[in-house]
């Protein structure tokens, strides 16, 4: 009697590198925040006066940079060790509120602390996140 040894099942994923996979969840995030970030970042910006061109570019510059970084981030991270992912989340997250602070022309140095106190915590917990979730 010839018996067969079971064979492993195999998973098979599909990594593909076009965005055509992606649901539109996952476009919904990066953009609303991207917009609050760039009217956040215009409205810190013009200081009181009076919006004109300049502010609405400068808004629509900072949120596409906010929406395409987390975007980005969101689409690679996955793939990172989860030190490495918790690490650039609370590095992006410190550096978009520092750089947030730094516009109400208050000190450099203010404008740091507040930036490596956000990092540190958007960090944790993303840490924390990632390591109650793991596989």
């Amino acid at each position: 009697m010839a018996h067969a040894a079971p064979t492993a099942h195999r998973r098979h994923s599909r990594q593909s590198t076009d965005m055509a996979h992606l649901s539109k969840s996952a476009y919904a995030g990066p953009l609303l925040l991207g917009l609050v970030y760039g009217v956040w970042a215009a409205f810190i910006q013009r200081q009181t006066g009076p919006v004109d061109a300049g502010n609405v570019f400068y808004g629509i510059l900072c949120g596409v940079l906010f929406a395409g970084i987390m975007f980005g981030l969101a689409r690679v991270g996955p793939r990172m060790k989860r030190e490495v992912h918790a690490a650039a989340y609370g590095a992006f997250g410190g550096i978009a509120v520092g750089y947030l602070h730094s516009l109400t022309g208050q000190s450099v140095l203010k404008a740091v602390v507040v930036g490596l106190a956000v990092g540190v915590g958007v960090g944790a917990i993303a840490f924390y996140r990632y390591y109650v979730r793991e596989d």
